[in-house]
């Protein structure tokens, strides 16, 4: 009796152990996507509002068809804390998770801080929003599917001098900051083409008290404020305007167009004009169905700032999933350096419009900047006209 029990026993154990080598085969038909975004420091809003792009995706496709075989999509999140100094240690956390590509950061200067540990490994990195051209400059691992600075530095430089008809601007950027700082070059150069003059100050790391930037632009008589700031920064910059009374309009790029700026300019005396990726109720369909997903979770619902204003940023974490998906597939593998191969020949139609990348820095080939202004009775964006060149 006793054998006949271990033998059944011993047929008991087989069995689970099959089916337990099942579970196994099955669990480790997985790819793994990092997102390299900031969820705290001064770009936490952003990067959690860029994170929110890339979870409803995952929720929308969480599955993955590459070379005949379907993947199971895993996303690893880290948080990059909005720091240079922290930015490699948060992209090595990617590369030891096995990442088969990683997507982000929200800033530029994060996105350049990580780059060299993503190209060591030889993991390609896709920026969604980093808009500085050092982020690929260099390295053959990093890609973007965003508009640069120089083009939206034009843009903001030709709105300010042909449609609001100002001749001198103050341009205000922190220090050391690469996105802001070079929005604010670039900016300068056009607005100086243009025949234009530029007071240009700068503001420590820490600062909260915008009273004496703000004063010295109306001390100058400067005709528009333009500062492409982090949105802590941006409602302080507002609060202090509007205290003092101060009649120019302020100018941004892209990090400006968060419903965080909205909420502070709402009900206040202030003109807020921004450039974009997308504006919201291009894509109905896509709008609709992100804002039931937002609004149907609370915590989706506060990384987004408190209520479903569908940011640019969301729609662009949105389509770099996407992006990356269509990389694998093309590549019909997972392995980091065939996918990295074929990110140069990836092309979609994304809701923030078609994506491909140009053959010398990987970086998207994108001519349209979208242009919103701040409706402050209402707390919601008003779309102008976008702007193409070439």
């Amino acid at each position: 009796m006793k054998k006949v029990l271990a033998l059944v026993l011993a047929c008991v154990m087989v069995f689970a152990l099959a089916a337990c080598g099942g579970s196994g085969k099955s669990s480790a038909d997985t790819v793994t996507i990092g997102v390299f975004e900031p969820a705290s420091g001064d770009n936490g809003a952003g990067g959690k509002q860029e994170t929110l792009g890339v979870q409803y995706a995952n929720s929308v496709q969480p599955t993955v068809e590459i070379g005949g075989k379907t993947y199971n999509v895993v996303v690893k999140y880290v948080d990059n804390e909005s720091s240079n100094d922290k930015a490699p240690s948060a992209a090595a956390e990617l590369v030891n998770a096995g990442c088969s590509i990683v997507l982000g950061s929200y800033g530029s200067g994060v996105s350049i801080a990580g780059g060299p540990t993503f190209e060591a490994a030889g993991i390609p990195a896709v920026g969604i929003t980093c808009t500085n051209p050092q982020v690929t400059e260099g390295n053959t691992y990093y890609f973007r599917i965003c508009f640069l600075d120089p083009f939206q530095g034009t843009v903001l430089a030709n709105y300010a001098f042909n449609e609001l008809g100002v001749t001198k601007a103050y341009c205000l950027n922190k220090l050391g900051d690469d996105y802001s700082g070079g929005l604010v070059k670039y900016f300068i150069d056009a607005f100086e083409g243009l025949g234009g003059e530029c007071v240009h100050e700068e503001f420590p790391d820490g600062n909260s008290d915008f009273t004496s930037y703000v004063a010295n632009a109306k001390a100058a008589d400067c005709g528009v404020f333009f500062s492409p700031v982090s949105t802590e920064a941006a409602q302080l910059i507002i609060d202090q305007v509007v205290a003092q009374g101060a009649s120019f309009p302020l100018l941004a790029g892209d990090t400006w167009d968060s419903n965080v700026i909205l909420q502070a300019a709402k009900g206040k005396d202030v003109q807020v004009t921004v450039t974009t990726f997308y504006p919201e109720g291009a894509d109905a369909n896509f709008d609709s169905s992100i804002k039931a997903w937002i609004n149907g979770d609370s915590t989706n619902l506060a990384n987004n700032g408190g209520d479903d204003t569908v940011a640019a940023v969301t729609a662009m974490g949105y389509d770099a999933y996407f992006f990356a998906l269509a990389a694998m597939q093309k590549a019909g593998s997972t392995e980091p350096a065939k996918v990295m191969a074929a990110l140069w020949d990836t092309e979609i139609n994304g809701v923030t419009g078609p994506i491909a990348l140009d053959k010398t820095n990987g970086d998207a080939i994108r001519n349209t900047a979208f242009v919103k202004q701040a409706d402050t009775a209402t707390g919601t964006w008003i779309a102008l006209d976008p702007v193409t060149v070439g």
